[in-house]
């Protein structure tokens, strides 16, 4: 197991080349409960990353290898463009109608961000997110996360690094319910 993993940062479509060398990684993250995805998930996930690294504002994906070079982890993320639908899942929304106001460069989206069993709770998620962050130009970032107890290991990291709950959130129409959480943005983990 590596002590320091070696970080790739790469934003935009640099990304694309890269989803062969991470693939393995999310397939063994994802097909573990409570996920539990199968070839057709799979394929949805490599559409729809190819698809958001070719168009969303401030694209950036950070791989984690080990000293062999192999992926054991990986986190990406992008900024809110004007027209998303991010907040139209909560299920109780903000008072403020302005909190919802997306410019493509106002909030920043974690969309995924995994670590192989080996490597769990070695401060590899941690090394991730900060280099997800780091000088991206944004006000705050956001994510959603499963519930309880599924993700509790997760939501205690995100606590950590200073994000909140906004509550209960359903991203897409099929999908559980997931907790979305925020926290001010200042580049720090």
């Amino acid at each position: 197991m590596t002590a320091r993993p070696a970080l790739q940062v790469l934003d935009g479509p640099a990304a694309l080349d890269q989803l062969d060398a991470f693939l393995p990684a999310y397939v063994e993250v994802y097909v573990e409960p409570p996920y539990s995805e199968g070839p057709k998930d799979v394929k949805e996930f490599t559409e729809r990353f190819a698809r958001q690294a070719a168009t969303r504002p401030h694209f950036r994906l950070v791989l984690a290898r080990d000293d062999e070079g192999q992926v054991i982890g990986f986190t990406y993320g992008y900024c809110l463009p004007a027209d998303t639908r991010w907040w139209s899942g909560l299920q109780q929304p903000p008072a403020d109608p302005g909190f919802t106001r997306e410019t493509g460069e106002r909030t920043f989206a974690v969309i995924e961000l995994a670590v192989r069993r080996p490597w769990r709770r070695s401060g590899v998620a941690t090394a991730l997110h900060t280099a997800l962050l780091a000088g991206m130009p944004a006000e705050r970032v956001t994510l959603t996360v499963r519930p309880e107890p599924e993700a509790a290991p997760a939501r205690q990291a995100y606590n950590r690094w200073g994000y909140r709950s906004l509550g209960p959130s359903r991203p897409w129409d099929d999908a559980p319910l997931y907790t979305a959480m925020i926290r001010t943005f200042d580049g720090q983990p």
